[in-house]
């Protein structure tokens, strides 16, 4: 190593330093297996609270101290008992007249510690071997015998109770709920979302089962405040009861990327630089015990996998459906944009900020149109009654044509323009009658009308559309012409 160093300088130093920290393990605040790292110290006076709640106190404890615990007060439990039993018989001299026949002791056959200790056991255990018992002469022996009793009932019930508690506690059974390893970010039903997998190894369920998720990450308020470890909710499905879990398989809890999600910022990139640590807690009645189970774990940013997916591990069998455990972890990639919710949200909107000028000039254009539309529909309104009755069928008569026919100043109407209106807008088969007539009588008089249009060339001041139209009327045929005026009048 040193004469690494001495090659490479500092350089190699640094860089050593860097991977060490690289590879140091994150500091967690929940561990995977559910345990919260937080030491609690200083308490000063307050750890008298402690021995308030003895019991749940014993409870909390780990194993090793419950037994030891557990061995030590039945051990001083005994000796003491025993020791007083041997007082007793001190005091009262029958351990100095034990061959002594027609002497009547305390307790008989008690003649030293070891014999005391023995009666002591057999009177708590309630064996009764029949060798050693109390006599009626002796009074402060039987007082002994009921505060023995009344003691060791006390003390069975505490110490039993205790542990059948421990064992009882449904910390075990929160070993058998599994959580993925990691977390996976990628997009369902067209949002992106977050997601990681629970499931239930046992056959017996979890009775009102819900699931919550915190976000442990420090921040700063806008008054300055530093939050070191700010608590965050994140909604699974509370509002919808998705966070009612009906846990007899594998399931992926999810939680919905949006604008009231805290991670609406977090984009592929920013997700290296984060420092945030997600915590699910599983919450449920264990259906055999009918106590309350809660499994815990957490999921730090490493531990969040960006455009993956989990593996399916459901398959029908024959009559059952399998769940294939060894493929609980398992994930594989799909297509997922890099960008988070906000930044996708703010390029649709700059999309359609874009677009918005190509619809206003259209609905301009539809203006114009109008526009032009309703000064066609000015002018046509100045030609005569029968010109109009044959363009009125027709909106897309071109407009040079209707603007041909309607100038009185400039252009005076001739058979010829007459002729164009006529081929430029046929009368179809399914109209009335009336038009029929009135199209075939402008092709009877067309010819009639030749030598009054050379007429008009011949004129300085031409006529007017009214002296056309009046000549026309008269030739048209009585029916035509009784009925155009009608009309007019």
């Amino acid at each position: 190593m040193s004469a690494v160093r001495r090659k490479f300088g500092d350089e190699y130093q640094a860089v050593g330093l860097a991977r060490s920290s690289a590879r140091r393990e994150r500091q967690r605040f929940v561990d995977k297996n559910g345990r919260c790292n937080v030491q609690h110290g200083n308490l000063g006076g307050e750890s008298s609270r402690y021995l308030s709640d003895l019991f749940t106190t014993l409870v909390d404890l780990k194993w090793r101290w419950n037994l030891l615990i557990f061995l030590l007060t039945y051990t001083v439990a005994w000796l003491v008992m025993a020791s007083m039993w041997w007082g007793i018989a001190y005091l009262r001299g029958d351990l100095h007249q034990v061959h002594d026949d027609t002497y009547s002791p305390c307790v008989a056959n008690v003649y030293n510690f070891p014999s005391a200790f023995l009666f002591f056991i057999e009177t708590e255990a309630t064996i009764g071997y029949g060798h050693r018992y109390i006599t009626e002469r002796c009074p402060e022996g039987i007082v002994l015998f009921l505060f023995q009793s009344l003691l060791g009932s006390i003390v069975d019930a505490f110490l039993i109770g205790c542990m059948f508690i421990k064992m009882s506690q449904p910390k075990k059974r929160a070993e058998t709920l599994m959580f993925s390893r990691a977390a996976v970010v990628s997009q369902r039903d067209g949002k992106l979302c977050l997601m990681f997998r629970v499931g239930n190894l046992r056959n017996s369920h979890m009775v009102s089962a819900q699931i919550r998720c915190k976000l442990i990450k420090s921040r700063q308020t806008p008054e300055g405040e530093f939050l070191p470890l700010d608590q965050c909710e994140l909604d699974v499905g509370f509002g919808t009861g998705a966070d009612q879990l009906f846990l007899v398989s594998p399931l992926t809890i999810c939680h919905e990327i949006n604008s009231k999600s805290p991670f609406f910022c977090l984009s592929q990139r920013s997700l290296r630089s984060e420092q945030f640590e997600i915590v699910v807690i599983l919450e449920g009645i264990v259906e055999t015990t009918g106590m309350t189970c809660q499994a815990r774990t957490s999921y730090t940013e490493d531990e969040v996998l960006w455009g993956h997916r989990f593996l399916p591990v459901m398959s029908l069998e024959d009559g059952f459906f399998r769940v294939d455990y060894s493929q609980f972890h398992a994930t594989f990639e799909v297509p997922t944009p890099p960008y988070s919710v906000k930044e996708q949200e703010e390029n649709l909107s700059l999309s359609s900020s874009l677009n918005s000028p190509v619809k206003n000039n259209k609905t301009r254009r539809e203006q114009v149109c109008s526009l032009d539309c309703i000064d066609t529909a000015g002018e046509k309104n100045r030609l005569p009654f029968k010109l109009q009755k044959i363009s009125s069928r027709k909106e897309d008569l071109p407009t040079r044509t209707l603007r041909m026919i309607s100038s009185n100043t400039e252009k005076t109407c001739s058979t010829g323009d007459l002729l164009k209106i006529q081929e430029i807008s046929p009368i179809s088969d399914g109209e009335d009658s009336d038009e029929r007539i009135q199209l075939k009588a402008l092709k009877i008089n067309a010819k009639a009308l030749t030598q009054p249009t050379v007429d008009l060339k011949l004129q300085k001041n031409p006529p007017s559309m009214c002296t056309l139209e009046m000549k026309l009327e008269d030739n048209f045929s009585a029916k035509l012409q009784k009925m155009n005026s009608d009309r007019l009048f």
